[in-house]
């Protein structure tokens, strides 16, 4: 059994707000995308992200490595809920069932070792399409090895992602009020 399912199954997920990432909905609501675009949301936990992107129009699948994270995400959604797929797997070490669109992650990349940091931005360029867009919102605590969350920083997360990919913006998105100014979200775009 991994960490995040021991976690899951005690009941300590105190990461999980009930809701969608408020930098999420604030995107959604000004951003310009091909409705029936697919998304990927690695470290879905309960699949409130992977909701919200499923009611804007996209086709969410959400990947999470604890059984009792992707049990946890189905069964709190509704019945009759479209254009949403919840899955057990590994994001780092499974080969992708899919290429997608665009991925989505909000915090998962601080939630990993930071050893595995450079095999998590080689994931994500694997399992986008060519054409492929990463939005990612980032914990930005200072640089630790006491996580998770592991700290980092702009300038880790542009050394780290600009080998496979071309940053088009990044701004410091809406959030929950104890973590104001602390998170940063970026969009990127894989290199041809």
């Amino acid at each position: 059994m991994n960490n995040w399912e021991k976690m899951y199954r005690n009941g300590d997920t105190h990461w999980d707000k009930g809701e969608p990432s408020p930098g999420l909905l604030e995107w959604l609501g000004n951003a310009s995308f091909v409705e029936g675009s697919s998304i990927l949301v690695p470290g879905c936990g309960f699949g409130h992200d992977v909701r919200a992107l499923a009611r804007a129009g996209f086709k969410a699948v959400g990947l999470d490595v604890a059984p009792s994270a992707v049990f946890g995400a189905r069964e709190q959604t509704p019945a009759g809920f479209s254009g949403v797929e919840f899955r057990e797997g590994d994001f780092l070490k499974d080969e992708p069932f899919d290429g997608f669109d665009y991925i989505f992650e909000h915090t998962c990349f601080c939630a990993i070792d930071p050893s595995e940091r450079d095999v998590y931005a080689a994931s994500v360029a694997q399992w986008l399409n060519p054409d492929g867009f990463l939005l990612a919102i980032h914990y930005m605590l200072p640089p630790d090895e006491d996580g998770p969350p592991f700290g980092t920083n702009r300038e880790e997360i542009v050394r780290r992602f600009s080998r496979r990919f071309d940053l088009i913006t990044d701004w410091e998105p809406s959030s929950w009020e104890h973590r104001q100014g602390q998170e940063q979200m970026f969009l990127w775009s894989k290199k041809v």
